[in-house]
């Protein structure tokens, strides 16, 4: 049968063609363009991060070299045939240059900072000098450091107040209110938002690199469930009356690695073990009498404390790292150090150098309860020598313990040197 050529046309054929086409067209050209022009600020504010971040590295300065022990043999050596490495003073003599200590902050910001890694932002070593930000700062005002504003933040972030991605509201990628990016609501999926809510929210780009509330603020990564304002689950000790459990509310400098003091440390805890997998440490064996300038040996018996890591305190791996567990036993090490008491009847002045300190590490140390030798090289002033061992972490920290009535991973005796009257253990 023939077709009438009359046949109306189908609008489905013409439908993508004339005005339309050339709207499509024009509509993709925009997005494109959109997507090209985001790309481009995210590169921005990348390249600009990863700066301020480099230049942060050239500031770094080595600190000046802390007092020693005074009769401790100087550089790092070996005992018990070979099989035992001692690290006199915490490795506090085993200093680094300025030079050594900006080429690896620089190594590290290459490494974690810009499109090469994670979000990070400060150079580990990076001795800042301005206190702690104001919480109800915003906005590119508020500097690079400035609270509320973090990449993924609460307030104002990259993806802060106002609408996320897809999401209304304060969301982040998957946040409610100020979440993080495993919060719940009003994320990429959210209501009423959609992409006019995304970079043109309330802060966008030009909230602050590092502010509380970035990628370790309040509401950043780890916001999960917090809400619009504050966290719906307590904190641990809450109605306790807490004083601050963070830097942020600290006017100190941040510690960055070193000896030194005024400093507000913020690493973290770490992982603790369980009561009967904590780490116990006993001298077990010491003379209680030695003539001055007379070597002795110290027995020291750990358990529970795995002696493989250590991070020298000279070259700024003090207080860096948290705890860490292996098979459920602390890492780290053992210390062992012998003072002068002036005075008997009350306790001595903390800031003295010992006569003699080690920090014992050989790769050995486990479950169950070992022995190792501490040669003493001998003291050379008469009266009574205060000497003590106690368990270090990673970062020279005792472990810790689960329980709060356990006694944790130290002991001490005294040695009377030369003729007075003292005490001692056998």
């Amino acid at each position: 049968m023939r077709r009438s050529k009359y046949r109306r046309a189908s609008r489905s054929n013409n439908w993508f063609s004339g005005k339309r086409r050339i709207i499509a067209v024009a509509a993709t050209l925009v997005a494109f363009g959109g997507i090209v022009t985001v790309t481009q600020v995210s590169n921005a504010s990348t390249d600009r991060t990863q700066r301020k971040a480099l230049a942060a590295c050239d500031r770094v300065q080595a600190p000046n070299r802390t007092n020693l022990s005074t009769e401790t043999r100087r550089g790092t050596y070996s005992t018990n045939g070979g099989k035992v490495t001692q690290h006199p003073d915490d490795g506090a003599g085993d200093t680094v240059s300025t030079q050594t200590l900006r080429t690896r902050c620089r190594n590290w910001v290459m490494n974690n900072v810009g499109n090469n890694g994670g979000n990070q932002t400060t150079p580990p070593t990076e001795a800042a000098t301005q206190p702690a930000a104001d919480p109800s700062a915003g906005g590119e005002q508020g500097g690079d450091q400035g609270a509320g504003n973090g990449d993924n933040g609460q307030g104002n972030g990259e993806e802060g107040a106002g609408n996320g991605d897809n999401g209304q509201g304060n969301g982040g990628d998957n946040g409610q209110g100020n979440g993080g990016d495993n919060g719940q609501g009003n994320g990429e999926e959210g209501n009423n938002g959609g992409e006019q809510g995304g970079d043109q929210g309330n802060g966008g780009e030009q909230g602050g690199d590092q502010g509380n509330g970035g990628d370790q603020g309040n509401g950043g990564d780890q916001g999960g469930d917090q809400g619009n304002g504050g966290e719906t689950t307590p904190p641990p000790g809450a109605g306790l009356g807490v004083l601050t459990n963070s830097c942020d509310t600290s006017n100190l400098t941040p510690h960055n690695g070193f000896q030194e003091g005024s400093r507000c440390v913020s690493t973290e805890f770490g992982e603790v073990g369980e009561a009967n997998a904590n780490p116990s440490l006993l001298i077990t064996n010491a003379p209680t009498r030695v003539a001055p300038n007379t070597p002795f040996t110290i027995t020291v018996s750990t358990r529970n404390l795995i002696r493989d890591r250590f991070l020298a305190a000279g070259q700024g791996g003090y207080y860096v790292e948290s705890s860490v567990l292996a098979n459920g036993l602390v890492r780290g090490h053992f210390h062992t150090a012998c003072r002068m008491l002036p005075n008997l009847n009350e306790a001595p002045a903390p800031d003295p150098v010992p006569a003699f300190f080690v920090a014992t590490e050989d790769s050995r140390g486990g479950a169950q309860p070992d022995s190792v030798q501490i040669q003493v090289p001998g003291l050379p002033d008469a009266g009574t020598a205060q000497c003590a061992s106690w368990a270090g972490d990673g970062s020279h920290r005792i472990p810790m313990m689960v329980r709060a009535n356990q006694t944790p991973a130290f002991d001490v005796v005294k040695i009377q040197v030369g003729n007075r009257r003292g005490g001692g253990r056998n």
